[in-house]
């Protein structure tokens, strides 16, 4: 899964009561695991803009790359309580994932194509994010965060299997709330958009490059 942000200047109004943003955060339209991105948190109460790494890294692990290796960009909701990478953030240290949309990619008789997906009636959302840190050979201590996906439900051919959860804006406030943990009331937040909650379509293959990071991106593809 890839994503986009590109309405930063939205983000502190939106979800964090006006907090500053961190320096260096700007608009990005093909977004990779182990990028740095902006992620909403709550701190004593106050919820406050973060940047942290796209993934979980594992303990030891010498660089990066082990976000890739061991696939901890995305958590995946089910079993996500009895797993040892998973089960104590889920409980207490959760967080929100600002994004525009995010693609996907359908495979077909001409092999996979990209596809643009974002909910039709809002700009700016949250994914349901958790979150941790990691300490480099060298003492550094970096953030961690990883997007939370469920089945999708839907039989349409359009649809993914699989989404990231986007969050209701009226969950957001319980997903940060690390005072709620309880599997049945988090369970309830993590559950797919409708399909008709959605607007699903292709755009070009200039996404399946990590170097291209431009508007157009997130563009219909004109035939």
């Amino acid at each position: 899964m890839r994503y986009a942000l590109y309405e930063i200047d939205k983000i502190s109004r939106r979800f964090a009561d006006g907090g500053d943003m961190p320096k260096g955060v700007r608009p990005h339209y093909n977004i990779i695991p182990a990028q740095d991105i902006p992620v909403i948190v709550n701190r004593d109460g106050v919820r406050q803009i973060e940047v942290m790494k796209w993934g979980f890294i594992p303990a030891g692990a010498k660089d990066t790359t082990a976000v890739f290796r061991y696939k901890t960009y995305n958590a995946r909701s089910e079993g996500i309580f009895d797993k040892p990478t998973w089960s104590q953030v889920i409980r207490n240290q959760r967080c929100l994932i600002p994004a525009n949309g995010f693609y996907e990619w359908k495979t077909g008789s001409t092999g996979k194509s990209p596809f643009y997906i974002h909910p039709t009636d809002v700009s700016l959302f949250a994914f349901a994010g958790v979150y941790s840190s990691w300490t480099d050979p060298e003492g550094v201590i970096w953030g961690m965060c990883s997007i939370v996906t469920t089945n999708s439900g839907s039989e349409s051919d359009m649809m993914p299997s699989r989404l990231p959860v986007i969050l209701y804006p009226d969950d957001e406030a319980d997903w940060l709330n690390p005072a709620v943990g309880d599997i049945n009331s988090l369970y309830r937040i993590m559950r797919p958009l409708d399909a008709d909650m959605l607007t699903i379509i292709r755009v070009s293959d200039d996404i399946n490059s990590v170097k291209v990071d431009k508007p157009y991106l997130i563009d219909r593809l004109e035939r």
